[in-house]
């Protein structure tokens, strides 16, 4: 299962490390290596299987990005 799968009850309780982050990245560049074997051998539904592991790590990474503040977006004392 993938690192990215929490429940919904504990979302809120888990802490995104950049350990976490690093093992889902790796999880992902495994995740689209065997994609592409099963997909040169023909086996489709292996795919669809992994692509639905690796959209749904996609999408949380995409939330944690979206919720976590970019660089330039904080205001000091001098910009205010």
């Amino acid at each position: 299962m993938s690192v990215a799968f929490v429940p919904e009850k504990l979302r809120s309780k888990v802490e995104v490390t950049p350990e976490t982050l690093q093992r889902l990245l790796e999880e992902n560049d495994q995740l689209i290596r065997c994609i592409v074997e099963y997909q040169n051998k023909g086996r489709a539904a292996e795919c669809v299987q992994h692509q639905h592991t690796l959209h749904r790590n996609l999408i949380y990474l995409a939330t944690i990005a979206e919720a976590s503040p970019s660089p330039g977006s904080e205001k000091t004392a001098d910009s205010v």
